[in-house]
């Protein structure tokens, strides 16, 4: 993987970005005026991170393994320890699947009837390979989703959640959230 160089991702021109970001040479960004990445981040080989309106802002210490995507008009927020594994699908727009309006963005609005949501990602989730997060989706901190998972509502805190749809499998512990303060600690 070519990582690119702090001049060339300053050229992509995101809102900000922080230290020690790796990211590769062969990841795609649309709208990046609307993307914020804090420190300690590395986005892997083709992923594709289309901030619509709302933005995206990734937090620090987070890992975006490849061929994850994250796509949508509102705002998507992966807050500080994500672990977003490979092929990983995070929309804050989806369209209607129904059949009573037609679908895809080359088709006039007015004819669509796309569902537009902001998505949030809490601190120290882990998404499994595969799995797909749907418009308005909560993940709260500590929570861990199974691979090919789908999500469409709300993973409480430090809960695991696997399936299609996602259910309940157990509680997750929380010695993470202990081994946070390590870190905070030699930052200061």
């Amino acid at each position: 993987m070519g990582i690119l160089g702090r001049k060339e991702i300053n050229k992509i021109g995101f809102a900000s970005v922080g230290d020690n970001v790796l990211i590769s040479d062969k990841a795609s960004f649309y709208n990046p005026k609307k993307i914020i990445i804090g420190d300690n981040v590395r986005i892997d080989d083709f992923c594709v991170i289309s901030a619509g309106e709302g933005g995206v802002q990734i937090g620090s210490y987070i890992h975006i393994a490849v061929y994850t995507c994250l796509i949508g008009r509102e705002t998507i927020t992966l807050k500080d320890f994500c672990n977003i594994s490979s092929r990983v699908s995070i929309y804050s727009s989806n369209d209607d699947y129904s059949g009573a309006y037609m679908t895809n963005p080359m088709v006039d609005a007015q004819l669509t009837n796309v569902n537009h949501a902001p998505v949030s990602i809490g601190k120290h989730v882990i998404i499994g390979s595969g799995s797909v997060i749907l418009p308005g989706s909560i993940i709260e901190d500590g929570a861990a989703v199974g691979a090919l998972s789908l999500i469409s509502g709300s993973v409480p805190k430090s809960n695991i959640y696997a399936g299609v749809p996602a259910r309940f499998i157990k509680k997750r512990m929380e010695e993470m959230f202990k081994l946070e303060q390590f870190i905070r600690k030699k930052q200061n």
